[in-house]
């Protein structure tokens, strides 16, 4: 099946957005160890993605602290609930990889959800950013570390509770 995608600008810059023109099965960051690039068989086509971008600009702009946008999650059913975790975090808020795996009654599960969360697909709208290794520290991000440290800065100053540390190993 061949997917429809646009490009977004944003503030971490140009946000690639892939779906089937219904529901959004892809957000990618345009550098990272987990950018993708459109396929050859894939079709331009922006205005499939007018809900999303609308979204997408309200929460750079800090007026939108939880998209509701149709998606087409595609993923292991464990994946699937790591991900559906992941929405529960609450804006400006961070859970650990432990703490997460503690939720699902796994507390050993640890890594596993770390893999499961570098697999999201949906970056941002399923807010894997949010999920921060022991300590606090900020480990791994298919965007990169900048863009991880940018969006939790910048919902912690949108939420006004900018100031607190945020640690990179």
């Amino acid at each position: 099946m061949s997917l429809r995608y646009c490009h977004h600008d944003s503030p971490v810059g140009p946000l690639l957005l892939a779906g089937d023109g219904t529901a959004l099965r892809l957000l990618s960051f345009p550098s990272g160890h987990k950018a993708v690039a459109p396929q050859e068989d894939w079709q331009p086509d922006p205005t499939a993605f007018d809900a999303v971008r609308h979204q997408l600009d309200a929460y750079f702009c800090g007026d939108l602290r939880a998209f509701s946008v149709p998606l087409d999650i595609h993923g292991t059913e464990f994946q699937k609930k790591i991900w559906a975790l992941l929405t529960a975090i609450p804006y400006a808020e961070t859970r650990s990889y432990g703490e997460i795996a503690r939720t699902l009654g796994s507390p050993g599960a640890s890594r596993a959800v770390g893999a499961a969360n570098g697999a999201n697909p949906l970056p941002i709208i399923l807010p894997c950013h949010r999920v921060i290794g022991k300590g606090g520290a900020l480990t791994g991000f298919g965007g990169g570390l900048d863009t991880k440290t940018w969006l939790l800065q910048h919902e912690a100053t949108t939420a006004g509770v900018a100031g607190r540390q945020l640690s990179l190993f």
